[in-house]
């Protein structure tokens, strides 16, 4: 009998995983997987529980929570040489990688996608030691997903962000950097930049149209040194998917980018919504690191 292990956040979602689990459970059983669950406690829990399912020989496990836990559950597995299948149950505030999947907040749809047994090989993220499934980035904007208060996002959700981001606008000042991507360079001053691995970012499922996670490649945007009002009508371009030609923006696919910082300036990494560190940083596409869960009627890119 196949098993799989079911890595939960018990908070994620107003508590939506803890209140249906017994209905995960009977699914997953019904599908024919010997089934057990471990709920997170702190920091690190999911990491370390997700290492521990793959050591002991689990075929599925899925990560069931926000984005947070499936950084965690990807990180404890990704740098295994052998690693189970990977599923997942959104239940957080953005559920970036879930929407890039297609795979509904509804538990029975979600559940539907983990049982339906479709799985196909999906790309990751490599930024030192850490890995990332869906964004890798820079620059003051960046740090919006760890700095909204979890209460507010629990209240307001996507509108939390837009509210830090109208408060933090007038901060974003230009860092010089010097990039390497694929054999080219650029140097200059920047107000941020984005690795991009899927399409939905933040929410916005339209920074990075032409992402895949199934090319080997990322899609890398750089957004060069603007004035403030220049930037507040970049950002309202970006919103409606219109920033892409932009005089400003650099939107180029690579698959190895190397970023550091010039003159001594400090730029804080995000990877998946948490803290990644301090430039400088390579960031690497590990293609078709992992098999995936996912719907069957998926939308292609």
């Amino acid at each position: 009998m196949k098993t799989a292990r079911l890595i939960y956040n018990p908070t994620s979602g107003r508590e939506q995983i803890r209140k249906n689990l017994a209905y995960v459970l009977e699914r997953l059983e019904q599908a024919g997987y010997e089934t057990s669950t471990h709920a997170t406690q702190e920091e690190g829990c999911a990491k370390r529980a997700a290492r521990s399912a793959a050591e002991h020989g689990y075929d599925l496990v899925v990560a069931a929570g926000g984005d947070g836990t499936i950084f965690e559950v990807v990180n404890g597995l990704a740098d295994l040489e052998k690693r189970p299948t990977l599923g997942i149950i959104p239940a957080g505030t953005t559920n970036d990688f879930a929407r890039s999947l297609g795979i509904s907040r509804e538990i029975e749809k979600a559940c539907d996608v983990l049982c339906d047994g479709h799985s196909e090989p999906i790309d990751i993220g490599r930024n030192n030691d850490k890995y990332f499934t869906s964004i890798a980035a820079a620059g003051s904007l960046t740090e919006l997903t760890y700095e909204v208060p979890i209460k507010l996002k629990t209240m307001v959700g996507h509108l939390a962000y837009y509210l830090k981001g109208i408060e933090k606008l007038p901060q974003i000042k230009p860092t010089p950097v010097r990039i390497e991507y694929d054999g080219k360079l650029f140097e200059g001053e920047i107000m941020m930049f984005l690795v991009a691995n899927t399409n939905s970012v933040a929410g916005f499922e339209k920074l990075c149209p032409d992402a895949s996670m199934q090319d080997g490649m990322f899609d890398f945007i750089i957004v060069q040194k603007t004035s403030f009002p220049e930037f507040l009508h970049l950002a309202s371009l970006a919103l409606r998917g219109e920033h892409i030609n932009h005089a400003k923006v650099m939107y180029v696919k690579a698959n190895r980018i190397k970023v550091q910082v010039i003159g001594g300036a400090e730029m804080q990494i995000n990877l998946d919504g948490e803290r990644g560190g301090i430039l400088p940083a390579e960031f690497v596409n590990l293609y078709h690191h992992f098999d995936m869960l996912m719907p069957k009627e998926r939308k292609r890119k």
